[in-house]
């Protein structure tokens, strides 16, 4: 059994936080949202919006632990837009005196319904890529994302996307993917295409009624599982994808892609399994061999493991106290990033995808194997239809790429004969697919 990278040396420093200057506030209230009921997690009174001390603390922090030659900054919510356009234009101007020079990125997950002039106009001056969540046409939209009066939200997101066009405000959409998704997958997708959408980001909704551990601490859905117990899954969600329906979305869209889209229309998790079909580390933390790097800091300065992992048991401590190195090369935080691989049942080790997939998020690992071993992902089912399906194409594709053509011409081979991970290499070494030039 080969072993998870050692990630107890901090070398290079580049870690990814999303913060979260409001909190878990938001104007609309989501059937779906996980993050709403956080608010259960701090007290009654608590202001919620991000402090001056709290802002200029972190933004000094977070530039000094960063070696890279640009840094990336993600601000998220909750609605990330109710802190008032005057606060990121503190945001930029922080990030100016500390940055000594080094370029400085910014993206911005929000609803879009807020949007205006103004705050377009200010994106587009700063380069801010904005993240806007539209889950498809009216009649998909609204069935999920409501305001607080129970109304649908299409109507304003569409006028923030109308925004963001105007002021050439560099975008891409976060659909997610709920139980209806699969039998509506190219309705949601030509739509995407027809409103001019290129880079698509596509999510599964998996979550589960509170269980006592969520209870405990006041929260309706399921804590995430401990991976080294048997947990058994609770009960879904009505709105949750099921796995099989998540595979069913991603090979329609696929089968769509792959006709006319390559090179013009960008699905992340298709680039993602591109670079794992020619033999690199998927990018996307969920399919990268251990996690850790990429922590949540909340509105006070705490900072928790992971986005779905705000929860009192993995709080690592507030940016007002600690450094971002300290909390994240804490022994918890090592602890909690290996145990992605570490933990692994040995069916997933066995898996000819793997290396695609590494388990996916620990969030999802909360059904067993078929021999019963428990931390087998949710969405495993899923996942081995859709890389299944589309291992001819990728691998016809990473033999376009390691030749230094563009993968976009696979286009114009659609009458050649399919490749797979297994079958004989098409460049002629005689040696399979996976390990040629999908190895390299």
């Amino acid at each position: 059994m080969s072993s998870a990278p050692d990630y107890s040396m901090p070398a290079p420093r580049s870690f990814h936080v999303m913060t979260k200057p409001i909190g878990p506030l938001c104007n609309l209230d989501c059937t779906y949202c996980f993050y709403l009921e956080k608010e259960k997690l701090f007290p009654p009174d608590e202001n919620y919006k991000m402090s001056d001390e709290v802002l200029e603390n972190y933004i000094r922090k977070y530039i000094q632990s960063q070696n890279s030659p640009e840094i990336q900054f993600a601000w998220q919510g909750g609605e990330p837009s109710l802190m008032g356009l005057d606060f990121f234009r503190k945001v930029v101007a922080l990030q100016r005196q500390s940055a000594g020079g080094r370029p400085v990125n910014n993206s911005f997950q929000t609803n879009g319904t807020n949007l205006d002039d103004e705050w377009c106009e200010f994106f587009a001056r700063e380069k801010f890529l904005v993240g806007l969540s539209l889950d498809g046409p009216e009649h998909i939209h609204n069935r999920y994302r409501l305001d607080k009066g129970g109304m649908g939200s299409y109507e304003r997101v569409m006028d923030g996307l109308r925004m963001l066009k105007k002021w050439r405000v560099e975008f891409n959409v976060l659909t997610c993917v709920t139980r209806q998704s699969p039998d509506e997958a190219v309705e949601i997708y030509n739509f995407l295409k027809q409103q001019g959408v290129q880079f698509m980001q596509f999510i599964p909704i998996v979550e589960r009624a509170g269980d006592r551990a969520a209870h405990a601490i006041g929260l309706d859905l399921a804590e995430p599982p401990d991976l080294r117990s048997d947990n058994n899954p609770d009960a879904m969600m009505p709105w949750a994808v099921s796995s099989e329906g998540y595979g069913d979305f991603l090979v329609a869209i696929f089968d769509e892609w792959i006709k006319a889209d390559v090179g013009r229309v960008f699905v992340n998790i298709f680039d993602v399994a591109l670079s794992a079909w020619t033999g690199m580390e998927p990018g996307l933390c969920v399919f990268s061999r251990c996690c850790g790097k990429a922590v949540a800091m909340e509105h006070d300065g705490g900072v928790y493991s992971c986005d779905h992992y705000v929860y009192p048991s993995y709080f690592l401590g507030n940016i007002m106290d600690k450094s971002i190195e300290e909390m994240i090369y804490s022994p918890a935080q090592v602890k909690f990033g290996n145990d992605k691989w570490d933990a692994l049942p040995e069916y997933c080790r066995e898996c000819e995808f793997l290396f695609a997939c590494n388990g996916e998020c620990p969030k999802h690992r909360f059904t067993k194997t078929p021999d019963g071993e428990p931390g087998l992902n949710y969405l495993c089912a899923g996942y081995r239809r859709f890389f299944g399906h589309i291992d001819p194409k990728m691998s016809k594709m990473a033999v376009l790429v390691q030749k230094g053509r563009p993968a976009a011409d696979i286009m114009g081979e659609a009458g050649e004969p399919e490749v797979g991970r297994n079958a004989p290499c098409p460049c002629g070494s005689g040696k399979k697919f996976k390990k040629c030039c999908g190895k390299q």
